[in-house]
């Protein structure tokens, strides 16, 4: 194997590949990349065996070959070469880059011990923007459980229906949800349980104007735009249903300001319990009370003007799971709907939007 690259298309390719490596492995081919020049350019390839990542670079090939070689010493190394054409080449199974004065060899492992990565036909799939896919993605991966005693909940429901498309996330305690409209372009209705990690490597190489493919194959799922293609493990099973715990009869609504309510959260959170990290809001017309009380530390209160005409009514949250919640709405001031002090709560942009989208919050219970 035999190129020519710049430094900088070496570099993009790298990063873009070794973000899929493992940190620890036991199989020392996984922390390497896999090179493959084609006529045209080189694929780097990564995975940790769940996530594949591959990427097409622009290279002069002098000759044909694979090889796999340490991704990251090889990024390391990368990054601080000048600006000049490099030359990478093999010797056996070792790796060597001439770059100006400067000239590296790194022991590799032949290609041939490398994952063979998921195939993928992407002639029967969905088509979706990038915009739309890092929204939803963005909007709900923060609310999948990290708890391994139901490894259905560790990843994020993925519905594709005809004209649009939704992502679910919940941890049993909070839940969120958004829906976007979405061409189908008659592809059949399907829901995937996608693992997180994939769709951090989703929105961390495509960019919105991107036009991304999307197919299943087997229990693998596939995405590629242009010269760069992520592959993943499906999580298998069936997601709860998720619907059923979305109250549709929560009939007492306040429309708090968002960076107020933050504000305020996260001045309560400081005095609350490490345990609980619960905090009492006590809605009244015009007004919410924020109080907490932890015995062995002390006690705070706080309150805030809101547009809300109800009865009065306290509820007790977990103050990290509300934060959380608000820091990802994408509006100035939320609509908090709620019915009575052990129902859960639903928290959605407010005012006049098309912005279809939903976290759901559940109680703490209130020992007084």
């Amino acid at each position: 194997m035999n190129f020519t690259i710049t430094r900088q298309n070496l570099h993009n390719g790298l990063a873009a590949v070794s973000a899929s490596i493992p940190s620890k492995t036991t199989l020392p081919v996984l922390s390497n990349i896999l090179f493959e020049a084609k006529e045209d350019a080189v694929w780097m390839s990564g995975t940790d065996l769940d996530v594949a990542v591959r990427v097409k670079v622009p290279a002069d090939v002098k000759e044909l070959g694979r090889l796999t070689a340490p991704g990251k010493k090889l990024q390391e190394i990368t990054r601080e070469l000048p600006e000049q054409p490099v030359e990478v080449a093999t010797r056996g199974e070792q790796i060597e880059l001439k770059c100006g004065r400067s000239n590296f060899k790194l022991n590799g492992l032949p290609a041939d011990e490398f994952p063979s990565l998921a195939e993928v036909d992407f002639s029967e799939g969905w088509t979706v923007t990038g915009k739309d896919v890092n929204g939803l993605i963005h909007h709900t991966t923060f609310a999948v459980s990290t708890e391994e005693s139901r490894p259905i909940l560790n990843g994020v429901l993925w519905e594709l229906r005809e004209g649009s498309m939704r992502m679910v996330a919940t941890n049993g305690h909070r839940l969120a949800r958004m829906g976007v409209p979405a061409e189908s372009g008659g592809a059949p209705s399907a829901d995937f349980i996608v693992p997180p990690g994939a769709l951090q490597h989703v929105q961390r190489l495509f960019k919105d104007d991107d036009t991304i493919e999307v197919a299943r194959s087997g229990n693998h799922l596939g995405f590629r735009a242009d010269s760069t293609e992520v592959y993943t493990r499906l999580i298998e099973g069936t997601y709860p249903n998720y619907d059923q715990v979305i109250p549709r009869d929560n009939d007492k609504v306040a429309t708090i300001d968002k960076k107020a309510l933050e504000s305020a959260v996260r001045r309560m959170a400081v005095v609350a319990s490490d345990q609980t990290h619960r905090i009492r809001l006590k809605f009244e017309p015009g007004r919410v009370h924020l109080n907490v009380l932890t015995p062995d530390l002390g006690e705070g209160h706080d309150e805030l003007e809101i547009g809300y005409e109800g009865e009065e009514l306290e509820i007790g949250f977990n103050a990290n799971y509300l934060l959380e919640v608000l820091r990802y709405m994408p509006t100035d001031e939320v609509d908090v709907a709620f019915k009575a002090p052990e129902r859960a709560v639903t928290i959605e942009p407010s005012g006049d939007n098309d912005i279809d989208y939903l976290c759901l919050v559940m109680p703490l219970r209130l020992l007084d």
